[in-house]
């Protein structure tokens, strides 16, 4: 299989990962908080599927090599990320997503206004398309934390890495802080903080991984000194 229809196989692949998810996210959601009507849930879902699609469908066109890499888990992956990786991508939404709709169910506390969850809706897309534009600038923008020798990995100085040396997960933070707001739950902010401090240690890492592996990373970091967020770390 050539490259071209490599990539296309792994689009429909995420593609369908991606429906698969929704899908259970929407189950689970319904049955956990006995809701099958539960109108912040379904924006929320819908906006987050139609952004991860839309990206899918752009990566094909730009960087249809990195549908490849981020199709599983690469040898040469560093072994505290094989812990990490999950933990930030699956663990800790699954469990904002469970104790939001737990939280529903029970109706305790009293649940977000609907103008604070439509602003937090807002951060989240802004998160999501900030990850996003992060993956398109960056096409060693891998699922897994390792140096893509075989790939030619360099230093990439575009778009949002002209502000904040890892833009990805300052939009996977944005996007878990916001959340549980936009679900309607202030309970569920409680696993939110853990998780977005899953996403801030997995920066520490790979940062001090690029540092000492990736050839021109340390200049760059002279030049872009913030990590996540501009101006604070």
């Amino acid at each position: 299989m050539n490259g071209a229809g490599s990539a296309g196989a792994m689009l429909r692949k995420a593609l369908l990962k991606h429906f698969v998810m929704a899908l259970v996210l929407i189950l689970v959601l319904a049955l956990v908080s006995g809701r099958w009507y539960w109108r912040r849930a379904w924006i929320y879902t819908g906006m987050m599927l139609g952004i991860q699609f839309a990206a899918g469908v752009a990566l094909r066109r730009r960087s249809p090599d990195l549908l490849v890499e981020r199709s599983r888990m690469q040898s040469g992956t560093k072994n505290w990320d094989k812990l990490l990786a999950p933990g930030v991508a699956i663990l800790g939404p699954l469990a904002i997503w469970l104790v939001a709709a737990w939280d529903v169910r029970l109706h305790w506390p009293p649940p977000v206004p609907v103008p604070w969850s439509a602003a937090a809706l807002a951060a989240c897309a802004l998160g999501a398309l900030l990850t996003a534009w992060a993956m398109m600038t960056n096409r060693f923008f891998s699922a897994t934390v390792r140096i893509q020798a075989e790939r030619g990995h360099q230093v990439v100085e575009a778009g949002p890495y002209r502000y904040v040396r890892h833009p990805g997960y300052t939009g996977a933070l944005a996007f878990t802080l916001a959340s549980p707001v936009a679900l309607g739950s202030w309970t569920a902010l409680v696993p939110a903080l853990v998780a977005a401090l899953l996403v801030i240690v997995r920066t520490a890492l790979e940062d001090r991984t690029l540092r000492a592996e990736l050839p021109g990373y340390l200049a760059y970091a002279g030049r872009v000194p913030s990590r996540l967020v501009p101006g604070i770390w």
